[in-house]
C-alpha cells in the first residue's frame, strides 16, 4: 500500500514540473521580440552575420532576414509585411509618402559594385567607353577593338561576351544603371538609371548571388555584383578607367576616396554616381535600412533601436572582412543621432 502511495505522489510530482516548466517556457517564448526584415542582396552576408550575432547576444531578439532584392524590401515596408527593409537604392520620395507613420533610413555600410568576368587568365582592364558599350549590347566579342585598346600586350579570346544582368527589381541595378547613365549620354537617353531597366542586351538571373554563380559557370560572361560576392567566390574583378582617365582597382581604399565626395544631407540618401577622386573606384555606393518611425508597441521600437545601433557601431568591425567598407565617423554618428526619430504609439 506504502508503495502504491509512493508511485502516486512521484507521478504527481512529475506531472506537476512538467507543468510547471512548459509554463516556464511559454512565458520565455512570449518574452521573445521577434523582427522580420527583407531587402537587398547586396549586403546580406553582412546583415545575416549581424543578425545571428546579435540574437545570440541578446536571447530575447530573434531576427529574421529574407535577402529578396531592394525593390521587394521597399515594397513590403509600404505594403507593412515586415519590421524594416534594406535597399540599395533607398526609396523614392513618393514610396515613403505611401508609409504611414514615415520612415526613417539609415546608411549602414557601403560597397564597391564591381564588373566581373569570366576569362581565364586574363587581368581586364575596362575603360569607360567599353564597359559601357558592353551594357549597351554595342561591344560584342571579347577581341573587339574597344577592349583590346585597354589592355595593350594581352591576349583576348574571340568569343562572344555573354552579358549578365539582374533578373528582379534590385538596388544594385539601380545604382549600375546610375553610373552608367553618368558616363554615357547614349545609355541614359536609351535606357537610363532603375531598379529594373529594360535592357538591350543579356541573359537574367535573381539577385547578387545568381549572376555570380551564372558568371562562375559559363566562360565569355560578365556582370555586375556587390564586391564581397565576387571576393568570396573568387570571381575576376575588372580594373575600371574612373573620370579622371585612371584605372582603379576595387578596394576598400579606392572606396572610401568614392565615398569622401558625397556629403551625407538630413535624409541620409546621396550617391557618388561618378566621383571626381583621382584615386577612387567609380562604381561605390550607401547602402540602408528603412525602419519605421513608429511602432505598435514599445519593446519592438527598443529592440529595432538596439539592432540599428550594435550594426552601426560594434558591427561596423566585420565590414571590411566580408568586403564592405566600413562607414565614416561622420555618417555614424550622424545615422546613430538619428534612432532618436523611431517612436512607439
Amino acid at each position: 500500500m506504502k508503495l502504491r502511495v509512493w508511485f502516486v505522489v512521484l507521478v504527481c510530482s512529475m506531472l506537476a514540473f512538467s507543468l510547471v516548466g512548459c509554463s516556464s517556457s511559454a512565458t520565455s517564448s512570449s518574452d521573445v521580440v521577434k523582427l522580420q526584415g527583407a531587402g537587398a542582396s547586396f549586403p546580406a552576408p553582412l546583415y545575416m552575420r549581424w543578425f545571428k550575432q546579435y540574437s545570440g547576444d541578446h536571447k530575447n531578439v530573434e531576427v529574421d532576414y529574407q535577402s529578396v532584392g531592394s525593390g521587394s524590401g521597399v515594397k513590403s515596408v509600404i505594403d507593412h509585411t515586415v519590421d524594416f527593409g534594406a535597399s540599395d537604392a533607398a526609396m523614392k520620395p513618393d514610396e515613403m509618402a505611401r508609409v504611414q507613420g514615415g520612415v526613417q533610413l539609415f546608411p549602414m555600410t557601403a560597397g564597391s559594385i564591381v564588373i566581373a568576368y569570366n576569362l581565364k587568365g586574363v587581368n581586364l582592364r575596362l575603360s569607360r567607353k567599353a564597359y559601357s558599350g558592353i551594357f549597351l549590347g554595342k561591344v560584342k566579342r571579347w577581341n573587339a577593338p574597344e577592349i583590346v585598346a585597354s589592355n595593350p600586350g594581352v591576349s583576348l579570346p574571340d568569343l562572344p561576351v555573354n552579358v549578365v544582368v539582374r533578373a528582379d527589381s534590385s538596388g544594385t541595378t539601380f545604382v549600375f544603371s546610375k553610373h552608367l547613365s553618368a558616363i554615357s549620354d547614349e545609355f541614359d537617353k536609351s535606357v537610363g538609371a532603375n531598379t529594373m531597366p529594360n535592357w538591350p542586351v543579356g541573359t537574367k538571373s535573381k539577385g547578387n548571388e545568381g549572376v555570380t554563380a551564372a558568371i562562375m559557370t559559363t566562360p565569355g560572361s560578365i556582370g555586375y555584383i556587390e564586391y564581397g560576392y565576387a571576393s568570396s567566390g573568387k570571381v575576376p574583378m575588372a580594373t575600371l578607367e574612373n573620370k579622371s582617365g585612371k584605372y582603379v582597382a576595387p578596394t576598400t581604399a579606392s572606396a572610401q576616396a568614392a565615398l569622401a565626395s558625397a556629403e551625407l544631407p538630413d535624409n541620409m540618401i546621396v550617391w557618388a554616381s561618378d566621383p571626381q577622386s583621382a584615386e577612387a573606384y567609380p562604381i561605390v555606393t550607401y547602402t540602408w535600412l528603412i525602419c519605421y518611425k513608429k511602432y505598435p508597441d514599445k519593446r519592438k521600437q527598443q529592440a529595432i533601436q538596439e539592432l540599428v545601433k550594435y550594426g552601426l557601431t560594434a558591427g561596423q568591425k566585420d565590414a571590411e572582412s566580408l568586403g564592405y567598407v566600413p562607414l565614416p565617423a561622420t555618417v555614424v554618428a550622424r545615422a546613430t543621432a538619428a534612432l532618436q526619430n523611431i517612436t512607439s504609439d
